[in-house]
């Protein structure tokens, strides 16, 4: 993780913080501190975190900051900060330097460099390994991957059991069928195999055609309807990612034509997901293909249609990680990565569709690790 000539530091709750998650690899609710130095890692926690820490991270050197801070005030320093013990456990080690992560906290950073130590930002990956999953990490992806199906599944079984009622809108066990109930039902799923979503998509007719719309209110049948669920391992902290269009009732022509587009543009891409290959390049095929088909991005009325997303992104201990697959990415597809394939139309006159699998770029080319089928009618 660490160069031998170099410090680093990271200051973080690993509740949120993924460089610091796979660091120590244990969830830790509040800040405390990280230290790589010369490849020995070294935490600072609190009385409350250290006896789980020494257990849950046995891989590093477990210290505790009342020690430090004791010795602080005993030198009469009774505000004793992080700056401060970081500053002590590194004057005892002759160490004057550190390298920290590029969302590392500034007033702290200003607090060490006020000290006379010197913080340089690492650029890029923090640790350019998260980027490389091994077969433990993919397990993982693939556990939580399978949570996501869960919840999805329970979505499209009510979907299924719904009945059409007045104006195509939809109805379960007597009770309108909103946005707001399906991703109750997929999030209970989730939480009931160990998982947590949030933000859950489910979004039908025009309010489909803003990619990041969660979705409100009565659905209606006869109209895709977009499920994007994303849920984190309690467990492992590691990510999944999922996205299926669906239509409760009769397609339209026009949506069946969309659907099939999409699913083909999913097929280009898994076809240019090779080590090696650039993620611009990749994206810029899928764009071509739907532009091929006769589906435009521009501006028109006021908003975005066509495909004005990027193909997709790393996954991992963040949701959103590199490489990411998109127009202005400059990252190059290796052996390990783990990437979302998510390609979608968005057009207001028809609807939207998107399609989401997760790739595993391997040696010999690509593995899908998505199980779940695709189907638009149910």
């Amino acid at each position: 993780m660490s160069s031998a000539n170099e410090t680093q530091l990271i200051v973080a709750d690993s509740e949120q913080d993924a460089n610091m998650l796979y660091a120590v690899g244990m969830f830790v609710p509040d800040s405390f501190i990280y230290l790589n130095i010369a490849g020995r890692p070294l935490i600072l926690v609190s009385d409350l975190e250290f006896d789980r820490a020494r257990r849950d991270a046995r891989h590093c050197r477990v210290l505790p900051l009342s020690r430090y801070a004791q010795r602080l005030r005993r030198k009469g320093i009774t505000n004793a900060g992080f700056a401060r013990i970081i500053q002590l456990v590194l004057k005892e080690r002759r160490i004057r330097k550190v390298v920290v992560p590029a969302n590392f906290p500034h007033g702290l950073a200003r607090q060490l460099r006020d000290l006379r130590l010197k913080v340089k930002v690492k650029q890029g990956a923090f640790f350019p390994d998260r980027e490389r999953k091994n077969a433990d990490e993919v397990k993982k992806i693939s556990a939580a991957l399978m949570m996501a199906e869960v919840g999805l599944a329970e979505a499209i079984q009510m979907l299924r059991h719904a009945k059409i009622g007045r104006d195509r809108k939809l109805v379960h066990h007597g009770v309108p069928l909103t946005s707001e109930k399906l991703q109750a039902v997929i999030n209970i799923a989730i939480i009931q195999v160990g998982g947590l979503a949030s933000h859950t998509i489910v979004s039908g007719g025009r309010q489909a055609c803003d990619p990041h719309e969660r979705g409100r209110g009565v659905l209606r049948a006869h109209e895709p309807i977009i499920i994007d669920i994303f849920p984190r391992s309690q467990k492992t902290g590691y990510f999944g990612d999922i996205t299926r269009t669906v239509v409760k009732g009769r397609a339209s022509e026009s949506v069946r034509r969309l659907y099939q587009t999409v699913l083909g543009g999913q097929e280009v891409a898994f076809k240019h997901l090779t080590h090696g290959a650039k993620a611009a390049e990749v994206h810029a095929k899928v764009q071509e293909f739907f532009k091929a088909n006769g589906y435009k991005t521009r501006r028109r009325n006021g908003r975005m249609e066509g495909f004005f997303h990027g193909t997709g992104h790393g996954l991992g201990l963040a949701l959103h990680e590199a490489p990411r697959l998109g127009a202005s990415s400059e990252d190059v597809l290796a052996t390990g990565n783990v990437v979302t394939v998510e390609p979608g139309l968005y057009y207001p006159r028809v609807g939207a569709v998107r399609l989401e699998d997760v790739a595993l770029i391997t040696q010999n080319g690509v593995r899908n690790l998505t199980k779940f089928e695709k189907l638009l009618e149910v």
